[in-house]
């Protein structure tokens, strides 16, 4: 397993694009990851993702190219204590522990460097790849909610693991 977390650059647009138009990685993200996913939609991200310091999501490379993403996101105001965890990768790479890898590292990195306690993430409860991800980077499940996502003219319930500091 050849990965790494870095910083999203701009001639990573093309791989990007390519990796993440799938049905299969856009069924499981929020209706703010688009299918088709072109370049435009990469360099848009691009920069999106490069803009706050310290960056905080990052491109997983594997084998010298981008086949992913990974990000921490802060709470705020009474969730000032929490960060939120996404992440996607690209198939080709399922199966194969990275995304595991790359979920225990972006922890490490949350705890380092953000004033927080938590970790979570909220995967649906139909993607227990994901599920399973979380569970050997540690996470534990705190919650099922019945039917609160209605992504492709379903109702799904959304899971919320978590990792907290020090446990």
């Amino acid at each position: 397993m050849n990965y790494r977390l870095r910083p999203f650059r701009e001639d990573d647009a093309v791989a990007l694009s390519r990796h993440a138009n799938n049905p299969n990685i856009a069924s499981f993200m929020t209706n703010g990851f688009p299918h088709p996913y072109m370049v435009e939609h990469a360099l848009n991200f691009i920069e999106y993702a490069n803009r706050d310091q310290p960056v905080h999501i990052f491109a997983i490379e594997v084998d010298g190219e981008v086949a992913g993403g990974i990000g921490i996101h802060p709470q705020s105001d009474i969730h000032i204590k929490n960060a939120e965890l996404g992440y996607w990768l690209a198939e080709t790479h399922w199966g194969k522990g990275i995304a595991t890898a790359a979920v225990k590292e972006m922890t490490e990195f949350a705890f380092r460097t953000y004033d927080i306690n938590r970790v979570f993430a909220r995967p649906f409860g139909n993607n227990p790849a994901s599920q399973r991800v979380l569970e050997k980077a540690g996470f534990k499940q705190e919650a099922r909610l019945a039917e609160t996502i209605f992504k492709n003219g379903e109702l799904l319930d959304e899971l919320i693991y978590a990792f907290r500091k020090g446990r």
